[in-house]
């Protein structure tokens, strides 16, 4: 696996983390019949929240990114902006990423982290290895699959605590 590190994003990231997204989401979005050059860009500044962003670098270039945001209620958080150059994926970058921050979630007492992606990527692959799982229910939508990990051994909230046997 190469060597990699995270650092915080600043607003100054919105721009390449963008032109990223668009990058990587093109192909499974022109399947979907969804893709926009210009749509694509917008919704990430729209959304860009750089105090829950961080920025991936490998040998100190732009790698990735990836943020995650407690919900409105703080009952969990979401993954989101998980992206990775494409000349970067398949290294093992993304699962390292991706493990340090489930830890940082489960040694900070964040009982379920979600996400969504789209419908046949195959980063859905590197979710289900790491613990997140298909939600059903309201859940459903043309475009995501909607996924969710509980941290290991912790009830969900609003869930009692089982006494042991």
């Amino acid at each position: 696996m190469a060597d990699w590190e995270i650092r915080p994003a600043s607003a100054a990231d919105v721009e390449a983390v963008a032109e990223l997204r668009a990058v990587v989401l093109r192909a499974d979005l022109e399947r979907l019949g969804r893709y926009d050059a210009r749509r694509v860009r917008q919704r990430l500044r729209d959304g860009f929240e750089p105090r829950h962003t961080w920025v991936i670098e490998v040998g100190g270039l732009f790698a990735g990114c990836v943020a995650l945001r407690p919900d409105a209620d703080g009952r969990c958080h979401w993954l989101e902006h998980f992206y990775l150059a494409l000349g970067f994926q398949g290294a093992g970058i993304g699962s390292g990423v991706l493990g340090e921050l489930l830890e940082r979630c489960d040694r900070g007492g964040i009982a379920v982290v979600r996400l969504n992606v789209l419908r046949g990527s195959p980063a859905r692959r590197l979710y289900a290895r790491h613990g997140f799982t298909v939600e059903t229910g309201d859940h459903e939508d043309p475009v995501d699959v909607f996924m969710a990990r509980e941290a290991p051994g912790r009830p969900r909230p609003g869930q009692p605590v089982r006494p042991s046997p």
